[in-house]
């Protein structure tokens, strides 16, 4: 447990966040100067004043300490002092460096996108990550490409007059153990399905109506897994959908048909005859022990079967998920994975670290397992989608991944995902229908507002008016 003492809250979430990516899990606790402080693993104390902020880490009678000159109300251009001096103290005090140095947010890219825009060369946005905020070299290198290649993928697509769809189907087959997910078994709701597409597509004629006059860059049909809906529901989806927005301008339509058990040939000739563009086939390990253990119910062969039965239905962009530091797996077992992969030829493939989520049944059973990724698994990843042909094009970080890491879609030429990069940089409207999804309405000068439906999937049926009307009030205040 970690003791917090400060005499200003403007840089509380940075100094949080900051601690956190050093001791992923732990409990930090806000503490006073006269507090019985001996209760903590360590204290960190930061004491502001307009002309120099004084941070320490105290262990007991050992105190480090750092000085930042400097007036802290000036937050725009002292917050990345104070992130640096407090980073070097946690990096001396817990004998490590971070790959991302002080950068805690999800999308390490959008400072590459404005700077690529602004016609920054390749260098300068290197040395900028390094210098201001402590990134290693390997890192930056791969975040400035992947922020060229969106900045290629995006300048000829008027990205900010649209918008994209993202619909929610909250169904799998199971529950993987690390998943966080809305997602409900659909052995338990196959009655209920039903009733949830007729909530959702009452949602989906409200959007549709709202949005008729813009443009839809891309569709993101995801969950959950959507294909464990039957072919009837798909047609009935896709029927609606095609009613109200125009197909014939969309650039793609993505589905997550992630779990091979619960894909069909009907199912893939279903989602062909609607204009289905590109779709995900989502091993996450290609071991059989491993699926077993993270609670899937098929196998690497199923993986296979299923890829194969896509590529015959006529997809011709397919991706494919993996997951380094899966319980139990090393490079060993991440061999087996890409060698299958490779041996598959997917368009694309998303390199996961994994993240030990709050909400995930992984995090109450983390003493069971041996589980996360390191420096080598990584690279070994990113390096045999190199070798595959393919290029790094989008890329995210999240929260409680050990070791700092990232997740980064690589694809072939031309494969790449538009909806993946539109949604990272947060470039345009993201308007989401389903159970659990959260919308972003951009404004004025990137100004993002978000609105949520509910998660639990009766709940959102019930109560789909409300929903609606969430959507009604934020977007007509954004007028």
């Amino acid at each position: 447990m970690i003791g917090l003492i400060q005499n200003e809250t403007l840089y509380e979430y940075d100094i949080r966040s900051l601690i956190l990516a050093f001791c992923i899990g732990e409990k930090i606790e806000l503490s006073s100067e006269g507090d019985d402080n001996s209760i903590y693993d360590f204290i960190c104390r930061v004491f502001c004043d307009e002309e120099e902020t004084l941070l320490e880490l105290r262990t007991g009678e050992s105190v480090i300490s750092e000085k930042v000159r400097g007036d802290f109300r000036d937050k725009r251009n002292f917050k990345n002092s104070l992130k640096a001096a407090l980073y070097r103290l946690l990096s001396c005090y817990f004998q490590k460096e971070l790959p991302w140095g002080t950068l805690n947010g999800i999308r390490p890219t959008k400072l590459v996108f404005e700077d690529c825009l602004r016609g920054k060369s390749r260098a300068d946005m290197q040395a900028k990550l390094c210098r201001d905020y402590l990134v290693s070299e390997e890192k930056a290198d791969l975040c400035v490409s992947v922020g060229i290649k969106e900045t290629e993928l995006l300048k000829n697509i008027t990205y900010e007059s649209g918008y994209s769809l993202y619909v929610g189907i909250p169904f799998c087959p199971s529950t993987c153990l690390y998943c966080s997910f809305t997602s409900y078994p659909i052995s338990a709701y196959r009655e209920y399905a039903d009733h949830y597409l007729d909530a959702l597509i009452r949602e989906i004629h409200y959007i549709g109506e709202q949005y008729r006059d813009r443009e839809m860059i891309s569709l993101y049909v995801g969950g959950g897994t959507p294909t464990t809906l039957s072919p009837e529901q798909l047609e009935r989806l896709f029927g609606e959908l095609k009613r109200c927005f125009d197909f014939g301008r969309v650039r793609e339509i993505t589905v997550e048909a992630g779990r091979p058990d619960s894909i069909t040939a009907e199912k893939l000739s279903v989602l062909s005859e609607n204009g289905v563009t590109r779709i995900s086939i989502n091993p996450q390990t290609m071991n059989n022990d491993t699926l077993r253990k993270i609670g899937r119910n098929h196998t690497a062969e199923d993986v296979a079967d299923s890829f194969h039965a896509a590529r015959k239905a006529g997809f011709d962009n397919i991706n494919m998920d993996t997951i380094c530091g899966l319980p139990g797996e090393g490079i060993r077992e991440l061999e087996t994975t890409f060698k299958a992969l490779g041996e598959l030829e997917p368009d694309s493939i998303t390199v996961h670290a994994l993240a030990i989520k709050r909400s995930a049944p992984l995090n109450q059973m983390r003493d069971q397992f041996s589980c996360g990724a390191d420096d080598e698994m990584i690279r070994f990843a990113q390096r045999a989608c190199f070798d595959l042909g393919m290029e790094p094009y989008y890329m995210y970080r999240q929260k409680n991944i050990p070791g700092n890491f990232e997740n980064t879609g690589f694809s072939l030429e031309e494969k790449e995902c538009l909806y993946n990069i539109l949604i990272m940089e947060e470039l345009h409207d993201i308007i989401a229908a389903g159970a659990g999804a959260s919308s972003k309405i951009v404004g004025g000068r990137r100004n993002i507002q978000r609105v949520e439906n509910l998660k639990d999937v009766r709940q959102y049926t019930e109560r789909i008016e409300e929903m609606i009307l969430r959507k009604d009030k934020l977007l007509k205040s954004m007028c």
